[in-house]
């Protein structure tokens, strides 16, 4: 959703912008260009896998710039230790990337065979598999219920809690197939599968939603996202745009009611949303068709920090 991003940012010349998910530099090369000369972006990624690859694309541009490793729940700790008092542009582009999904051992796929781990940061914190390997069966549940809209939550999270009772559960793959007997469908259909090309339905993956619910999880996503809502206000300038894509019925919730909520107390003076990817970029990337954008502007009252 790069164009509808830019026309809502609407990112000018000398601002400082902040892409709090830098990933590849997609969208951060085209605000740091909109930017210019007199302007500066500031990216961030929880993941500092691809960071070689992103400084590389961004340098290509010849524009000021600074990417750290770090969640985005962190961004005034970020912003404070960079000496910058706020941003004009704040974009935040939730989920996962392609290039970690294309990557079979970071385990979030469940067509492709890789170690179950699913951490945005590998450095730390526990893998799905060891979330699989201690939770209860209610619990789990619950979690497939929550961060899946899994409405098979209950058969699902039985039959994992019964397999891992005959071995532990490591694989991706191997999870894939238990989520799918579980649910009497094979587990060899990939997401995003076309059942007719002038049709708009998709068919998903039967472990889809427990995948997602998952890495939510494990990630504390989330949460994370919650507490870049609460600091946000006190990270924007006056009149500063900031614009949050969500691939999730929880997290679109969380944004739409916090957006909600500041205008109400005058953090934000406008907003809008939610957009949707085009039928073209649905066609030409799957993960795009539960997308949605919202928006806000930042009012000259500043929230707490």
């Amino acid at each position: 959703m790069l164009r509808e991003v830019l026309e809502v940012l609407d990112p000018q010349p000398g601002e400082f912008a902040v892409d709090c998910t830098v990933g590849l530099a997609g969208h951060a090369v085209e605000l740091l260009t909109r930017v210019g000369l007199s302007g500066m972006l500031l990216g961030l990624d929880c993941d500092g896998e691809h960071a070689d690859r992103s400084r590389e694309r961004l340098a290509a541009t010849g524009l000021t710039f600074k990417l750290v490793q770090s969640n985005f729940a962190a961004l005034p700790t970020v912003l404070a230790a960079a000496g910058i008092d706020g941003a004009d542009i704040v974009l935040a582009d939730l989920g996962m990337s392609s290039m970690q999904v294309d990557d079979a051992s970071r385990g979030f796929s469940y067509v492709r065979e890789g170690p179950l781990d699913m951490r945005m940061d590998r450095s730390r914190g526990r893998t799905a598999a060891d979330l699989i390997a201690k939770i209860t069966e209610s619990e789990l549940a619950q979690l497939l219920r929550e961060f899946g809209d899994e409405p098979s939550a209950d058969e699902i999270a039985r039959a994992i809690i019964a397999a891992r009772g005959r071995a532990a559960i490591r694989s991706t793959v191997e999870l894939a197939r238990v989520v799918a007997e579980a649910v009497g469908q094979p587990a060899s259909r990939d997401e995003g599968w076309r059942l007719h090309p002038t049709q708009s339905r998709w068919n998903t993956h039967p472990a889809a939603r427990a995948f997602q619910a998952l890495r939510l999880a494990v990630n504390r996503e989330l949460a994370n996202l919650t507490e870049l809502l609460r600091v946000l206000p006190s990270c924007l300038r006056s009149g500063g745009r900031a614009a949050i894509i969500s691939f999730h019925s929880g997290e679109d919730r969380l944004v739409k009611e916090s957006f909600r909520d500041g205008e109400r107390a005058g953090w934000y003076s406008d907003g809008g949303g939610p957009l949707r990817a085009t039928e073209a970029e649905k066609l030409a990337n799957p993960r795009a068709r539960s997308a949605k954008l919202r928006w806000v502007a930042a009012s000259s009252t500043i929230g707490p920090r």
